[in-house]
Order: structure tokens, then C-alpha cells, then sequence
């Protein structure tokens, strides 16, 4: 977790179960997936969460802003490159671009 507990007091709280609506994962999930983003998955949910909240402020974020982004967050199993990928396939997926990485594709 990046953020200091006493920073979260009286804040709502999102975790990565809180991405996935309606019975469906989030376009970040599902990009992750299909990217080949995830490896052992220790990682994971602080880089999905991390890059949500990035597809929230921007929904056209550049590879250096989603580099800068994730770089609270360390993954030893990936070399990011498919990370970053994944944050571009979702961001398109959410901005009505199919991108390819919906489930079923």
C-alpha cells in the first residue's frame, strides 16, 4: 500500500475488489489478462489500483504519465513495458475504443 494510513482516515477506501461491477471485471483487469501483465500477483492490486485512479483524472494519460503514475509501485516478476500496455488498452477500452482487450475478444 503507497498511502500512510493516518492519510486515509475519513476517506472512502477503494481496494481492487471494489473495480470489478456487476458480476464483470474492470477494463484494467480484463487488460491486465490479456496483456500478460500479472505475473505471481503480489504486485497487482496496488498497480490496478494505482492506474484507476489515473484513468479517473485522465482518460488519455501518455506512457511517461503512466510511468510516473505507477512508480510507487514495484514489480519484480515484469519488465512494465506489458503493464503499461495494459493501462493503454484499458484507458481505450474506457473511452469507448475497443483496444482489443475486452473479455471474450
Amino acid at each position: 500500500c503507497i498511502t500512510p494510513v493516518l492519510a486515509a482516515e475519513g476517506r472512502e477506501i477503494r481496494t481492487v475488489e471494489g473495480l470489478a461491477g456487476a458480476g464483470r471485471p474492470h477494463p484494467l483487469q480484463d487488460a491486465f489478462d490479456l496483456n500478460g501483465a500479472a505475473q505471481c500477483g503480489f504486485c497487482t492490486p496496488g498497480i490496478l489500483c494505482s492506474a484507476a485512479a489515473l484513468l479517473e483524472r485522465n482518460d488519455t494519460p501518455s506512457r511517461t504519465e503512466i510511468r510516473e503514475a505507477l512508480a510507487g509501485n514495484l514489480c519484480r516478476c515484469t519488465g512494465y513495458t506489458k503493464i503499461y500496455d495494459a493501462v493503454e488498452s484499458a484507458a481505450a477500452v474506457l473511452r469507448g475504443q475497443s483496444g482489443g482487450t475486452e473479455s471474450g475478444e
